[in-house]
């Protein structure tokens, strides 16, 4: 994934630093070079590299530590609050105020930036937060552009507004006119170029001006480089771009340039899309993301795709019982169908506190998303009686059940046994505090530091 080269570095000289018996200059000249190259080397414009490096370097040599904190847990956090300022302090999302309605969102990027899935992922966010969202394409010179924004939108089941036919946006968004009235979200498709030249930089301004959008946001492509930062500073001199959206986080591409690009416009970034599948966009909050850069965990990201996972009623009756102590595999089966919403294993892994200090091999919790799919095979094959009471399954059922199935019988054993196991845990967390285990969890991670 985009950023792991980058999350790994810098893990690496958190554990230099935790390994080091004191704190010196030269220990801290050495870890502001592991920054620098960690940084460099994820395409971060070099000016804001050595700005934040001096930045760090400058407190943790000045700054004494605080009553009851180590000096270690004090550059540490240095570190930590630095990286949050650098890539824009706090969370920036887009509240829709129920005052202003329709709220209009106008989206604006080059070519291939993903601006049409981003407005489907923009769309599924918020339908599924009780909006009534319509998409409206302008992009009226890409071929088709019009036919694939309708897909997107029938794909999320909300409801678009096009025509191949009028090839002026202008023209095209008068003839919408008040059909849009009716709706809380109006989300608007622009044009792309291969560049930002003066034709589109007028079309630009004509559009927002007719359009007049309460958000105008720059969609850039995780894979641009360091260029983001001459795009992202050219539209927001031509528009004034309000936030960002940084695409394509989930693929191979360094991703630092598009990311710091917002230093230097000062617009915030305000999502970040990180899969192909619609519900695969997340407010940015750089606390969580650079928790999750340096193994700290990003909860309140966690519990965001786990709302979108289960539904109220489902997670209330399910923590019930988890906290009574009763598990069956039919919770083991919701369980995996929650987990297998939320995205790819690793995500989620990175998302809760503690994690990050195992140091899981990736390929190992992709070998074990693999069994999970493997597993919901195996639980369909069985009876509604051996999933309310697997202690039932024995040997015949177990030959069974692997017929059944199309697996072997040791894929059957591994599946009880990890029953087993997981009915251990929510037998320890029976009656318990949460968030005093979620601490305990944090331990064992090997996270100890004071923030």
């Amino acid at each position: 994934m985009v950023l792991d080269s980058l999350g790994d570095a810098l893990k690496g000289v958190f554990k230099k630093l935790t390994n080091s018996v004191y704190i010196n200059e030269r220990l801290i000249d050495e870890l502001v070079k592991e920054v620098q190259r960690a940084l460099l080397s994820s395409d971060v414009n070099v000016k804001l590299v050595f700005e934040l490096t001096n930045k760090i370097k400058e407190r943790s040599l000045g700054e004494k530590p605080p009553s009851g904190v180590t000096p270690k847990e004090h550059v540490v956090k240095i570190v930590y609050e630095e990286l949050v300022h650098f890539f824009g302090k706090e969370k920036k999302g887009i509240e829709i105020s129920p005052k202003k309605k329709p709220f209009f969102i106008m989206l604006v990027g080059l070519f291939g930036a993903g601006k049409t899935t981003t407005i489907g992922k923009l769309a599924k966010y918020y339908s599924n937060r009780g909006k009534k969202v319509a998409v409206v394409g302008l992009d009226v010179h890409r071929p088709a552009a019009h036919l694939q924004l309708k897909q997107v939108a029938e794909k999320v089941k909300v409801d678009s507004f096009v025509d191949g036919k009028v090839k002026d946006p202008v023209k095209l968004w008068k003839s919408f006119g008040k059909d849009l009235d009716k709706y809380d979200l109006v989300l608007v498709d622009t044009a792309g170029r291969d560049a930002l030249s003066g034709d589109l930089v007028k079309e630009i301004k004509s559009v927002s001006k007719i359009v007049e959008p309460d958000e105008i946001l720059l969609v850039l492509s995780a894979d641009i480089g360091q260029a983001a930062s001459d795009q992202a500073k050219m539209f927001h001199e031509a528009c004034g771009v309000t936030g960002v959206i940084v695409s394509k986080l989930d693929g191979t591409a360094k991703g630092g340039g598009s990311l710091s690009a917002c230093a230097v416009t000062g617009a915030p970034i305000k999502f970040i899309g990180v899969g192909e599948r619609p519900e695969d966009l997340e407010v940015f909050n750089p606390e969580g993301f650079v928790g999750r850069l340096l193994g700290l965990g990003d909860l309140e990201a966690l519990l965001e795709k786990a709302k979108g996972a289960v539904d109220e009623g489902q997670a209330e009756e399910m923590s019930k019982k988890m906290l009574s102590g009763d598990f069956n595999l039919i919770d083991m089966y919701n369980q995996m169908g929650a987990m297998k919403k939320m995205g790819p294993l690793a995500k989620v892994m990175e998302m809760i506190p503690g994690a990050g200090g195992m140091n899981i091999p990736k390929d190992v919790l992709e070998g074990q998303q693999d069994k999970m799919e493997s597993w919901k095979f195996i639980l369909d094959s069985c009876t509604k009686e051996e999933l309310e009471d697997p202690d039932l399954i024995g040997r015949n059922r177990i030959e069974r059940i692997a017929n059944g199935s199309g697996r072997d019988i040791a894929d059957i054993r591994s599946l009880l046994k990890q029953y087993k196991q997981s009915k251990k845990v929510i037998k320890m967390m029976k009656g318990k505090d949460p968030e005093k285990l979620m601490k305990k969890f944090g331990k064992m991670g090997g996270q100890k530091f004071k923030f």
